[in-house]
């Protein structure tokens, strides 16, 4: 079966369903992981950026699937991807830019709580919807605002707790250089999803899911090339074995932190880029905020994190937002059905 969701609503709604588990995997078990690396001996910045994307030949297993079907129907002519080379060129452009930010996220969640990591995060709704605006002239209704302010505010809620949560040990240098280098990765990828969006509009050609995985696979592809290079001239390739014997948790242990922490990322990347196939950037930014108390939860219960009620309310206005916005999806969707039925000119006439 092609995987083509445009003009078939069940389908779409399908991968839109799919695309929001993926990202919550991915959004929720990626930056606890991740922590758990570098709580228990993990060095390696540069490593832990390129883990990010380094999971990308796992796209290649429904790619590949997808054209045995085609090539089943259509014959031996039948293409193995559909990318053409403006696409292909853009979406290594991005994967580069994504590369960046895999550095600059890994840089902050080595040096922060989760907890404060993920609140910083959070921010990341503002930069979204304001690029979104710019570059893709996203449309705002007053439940969509409704949702980001809501969203907003309850980063800002979760932020009255961190003076408090620096790691022992850790210097106020290190900590507000991991600070600032997570805000960066936030803007950063606020900036990416309406680029990811404004390249499925400018694509001179038919975009499907099967293209949209390709797409994904390349921007996943240059972003580990971007991190192989800082690994190479920071030497990790070399670290990792040593690394691995001094682990905490037993070197076993830690090639299958490594090895899920890549998994883990590579849903994240999928569901993200399959909402804005699906709905839009602004609609993944969301639902990457609202899912910021979920990873506070969980937080706390794997690395004991305390809960405060900052964290209470945050959780509240969260799914506040969530609801405010898709009840007015559902309440424009049913305007423009209406219209639609309204606009409609009967077909038989009935003759005087």
């Amino acid at each position: 079966m092609e995987l083509e969701a445009q003009g078939n609503p069940a389908m779409n709604k399908v991968l839109l369903i799919l695309s929001c588990i993926l990202l919550s995997i991915g959004n929720c078990g990626s930056p606890l992981i991740m922590r758990l690396y570098f709580i228990h001996g993990g060095k390696r910045v540069w490593f832990s950026s390129w883990l990010e994307t380094g999971g990308w030949p796992i796209i290649l297993f429904p790619l590949i699937i997808t054209y045995l079907n085609r090539r089943a129907k259509q014959g031996t002519s039948t293409k193995p991807f559909f990318m053409k080379r403006p696409l292909f060129i853009a979406s290594a452009v991005i994967g580069i830019l994504t590369g960046l930010d895999d550095y600059l996220y890994a840089y902050g969640v080595a040096r922060l709580p989760v907890s404060t990591s993920s609140l910083i995060i959070a921010s990341q709704l503002a930069f979204t919807a304001a690029f979104a605006f710019l570059l893709v002239k996203q449309k705002f209704t007053s439940y969509s605002i409704n949702a980001v302010v809501l969203l907003t505010i309850g980063a800002g809620v979760l932020a009255l707790h961190t003076s408090n949560d620096r790691p022992s040990g850790e210097s106020s240098k290190e900590y507000f250089a991991g600070f600032f280098m997570t805000l960066g990765a936030s803007a950063l990828y606020g900036f990416v999803l309406p680029l990811v969006e404004l390249t499925y509009k400018k694509a001179k050609q038919a975009i499907t899911y099967s293209l949209v995985m390709e797409i994904q696979m390349v921007m996943s592809l240059f972003a580990t090339l971007f991190c192989t290079i800082g690994m190479l001239i920071n030497k990790d390739f070399q670290a990792i074995p040593r690394e691995a014997r001094a682990f905490e948790l037993g070197d076993t242990k830690y090639y299958v932190v490594v090895v899920w922490s890549a998994i883990i990322s590579q849903c994240f990347f999928m569901g993200a880029v399959g909402i804005i196939f699906c709905a839009s950037s602004l609609l993944s930014g969301i639902v990457i905020a609202v899912l910021l108390p979920a990873t506070e939860i969980l937080a706390v219960i794997f690395f004991r994190e305390k809960f405060q009620a900052e964290k209470g309310v945050a959780l509240a206005l969260s799914l506040w937002g969530f609801v405010s916005y898709f009840y007015g999806e559902i309440k424009d969707d049913r305007k423009k059905k209406q219209t639609l039925v309204d606009t409609q000119v009967p077909q038989d006439i009935p003759k005087p």
